[in-house]
Formats: structure tokens, sequence, C-alpha cells
């Protein structure tokens, strides 16, 4: 069983920065990727950024250059730096673990955080 426990977010002003970080807990292995995805009202959840377990990184192309995210292997957590918000960041953001390698399993399974809200006042 794998937990995924998110913080950060809150209410920002525009133009203002806030930070996220999930972290991972249970009989992980390893991790393939780690991601941030957000998701609206009526909106499908779109992919914000995420970084493989090798460092490369991808991002969308609407926070390019504004949101940087990491992550920290030992301690199975990713991290989003969010600078220059603007409104239309509003979202509930949610961390993905994908690929999650169980120790003493031969699988690969993907886990969701619980969703954190991100509102960006104009």
């Amino acid at each position: 069983q794998v937990q995924l426990v998110e913080s950060g977010g809150g209410l920002v002003q525009a133009g203002g920065s806030l930070s996220l970080s999930c972290a991972a807990s249970g009989r992980i292995f390893s991790i393939d990727a780690m991601g941030w995805y957000r998701q609206g009202p009526g909106k499908q959840r779109e992919l914000v950024a995420v970084v493989t377990d090798s460092g490369g990184t991808n991002y969308a192309d609407s926070v390019k250059g504004r949101f940087t995210i990491s992550r920290d292997n030992a301690k199975n957590t990713v991290y989003l730096q969010m600078n220059s918000l603007k409104p239309e960041d509003t979202d509930v953001y949610y961390c993905n673990m994908g690929g999650v390698r169980l120790l003493r399993d031969g699988g690969r399974y993907d886990y969701w955080g619980q969703g954190t809200q991100v509102t960006v006042s104009s």
C-alpha cells in the first residue's frame, strides 16, 4: 500500500509564488516518474510537469519558464515551485507517482494524491 500526502497550495495574488510538495510512503522500491497535474471544474485533468527518475523534465507550454519541478528520490518526494502565478493557474493540483515498483512485488503501479487547491487572485 502506498500513500501520497500533498502539501502547499492556497491563495496568492497574481505574480506571487507558491510551492507544492508530495511525499509517497509505503513499501516503495523505486518510482519512475513523478508529476503534477491540475483540473478545474468541468475540465479534463491536464499535465503540468513531470520529472523522470533520470532527471528529465517536461512542462506544459502554459507553465514553461514559471514553474519548476524537482524530486528527492531518497524521500520519494516531488516538488513544484510555481512563480509568476496567473489567475488562469487556479485549479486543483494533483501529484502523480507513475511506475511505482514495490518491494517484493513484480508490478508497476500508478498513484494519485488527494489534490490541493491553488487559487490565484487578480
